[in-house]
C-alpha cells in the first residue's frame, strides 16, 4: 500500500492534486484544507497518503499532516461517515479542532461540514467520546488544547458562555484550561469569569 508520496506538484483539480515522480502522474484526492495548502505546479510536494482498495478502483486520499490521516480513517470506522464526507469534515476542522469538537459534544460544529446533518453529527460525537484521549491533533498543538469531558460546575459555566452566544467548543476549552488553573473547586460564578478571560485572550492570540 502507498503510505506517502513524495514528488512534484503537476496539477490541483476542484477535489484533487496529481503529483509527478518520475514521470508518472499519481491523482490524490485531497480534503479543500489541503489544497488550499499545496505549493504551485512545479514546486516540492510531501504528502500521507491513505490508500483505499476497492473492487473497480484503487483511490489515493492525501494529506498534509499526519494527524488529518489518523483523523480520516477514525472517522470512518462511524455507520454512515465514508471518505467524501470524512473528506468534507477535515475541510472545515483541523484535528485539534475536531477532537476538541467531540470532547465537547458539539453537534454545530460537525453540521458545518458538507453532508452533515445534525443526526449523523450526533452520531459522531456519541461514538467518539470515549476516545478522547486518543484523538489525533496536530504536531505542535498547545498542551491542553483538546480537554476531556467536563461535569459539575464546569459544565454549568460552559453552558452559561453557550447562552452568552459562544460556541460550544469555545466554551468547552475555554472552561477547561480554567479549570485546570483554579481547581475542581472553582464556583460556577468563577468559572464563568475566567473562562472569559480565556476567550479574549485567545481571541487577541
Amino acid at each position: 500500500m502507498i503510505a506517502r508520496l513524495r514528488g512534484r506538484l503537476d496539477t490541483i483539480g476542484e477535489d484533487h492534486a496529481v503529483i509527478d515522480i518520475g514521470g508518472v502522474g499519481y491523482l490524490v484526492s485531497c480534503s479543500a484544507r489541503t489544497l488550499a495548502g499545496l505549493p504551485r505546479p512545479g514546486d516540492a510536494l510531501d504528502l500521507h497518503i491513505e490508500t483505499q482498495v476497492r473492487p473497480e478502483s484503487i483511490t489515493l486520499y492525501g494529506f498534509e499532516h499526519i494527524a488529518e490521516r489518523s483523523w480520516f480513517r477514525l472517522l470512518q470506522t462511524v455507520q454512515g461517515v465514508g471518505a467524501r464526507v470524512a473528506l468534507g469534515i477535515l475541510a472545515v476542522l483541523a484535528p485539534d479542532q475536531l477532537a476538541q469538537a467531540v470532547a465537547a459534544q458539539d453537534r454545530a460544529a460537525l453540521t458545518r461540514a458538507s453532508g452533515v446533518g445534525a443526526r449523523l453529527a450526533g452520531r459522531i460525537v456519541s461514538e467518539l467520546k470515549d476516545r478522547v484521549g486518543e484523538l489525533p491533533v496536530m504536531k505542535g498543538a498547545p498542551a491542553g488544547a483538546v480537554a476531556g469531558p467536563l461535569g459539575g460546575s464546569a459544565e454549568d459555566a460552559v453552558s452559561a458562555l453557550v447562552n452568552l452566544g459562544y460556541a460550544r467548543s469555545e466554551a468547552h476549552g475555554a472552561v477547561a484550561r480554567a479549570t485546570a488553573t483554579l481547581g475542581d473547586e472553582a464556583d460556577v460564578e468563577t468559572l464563568i469569569r475566567s473562562g472569559l478571560q480565556e476567550l479574549a485572550a485567545a481571541s487577541v492570540a
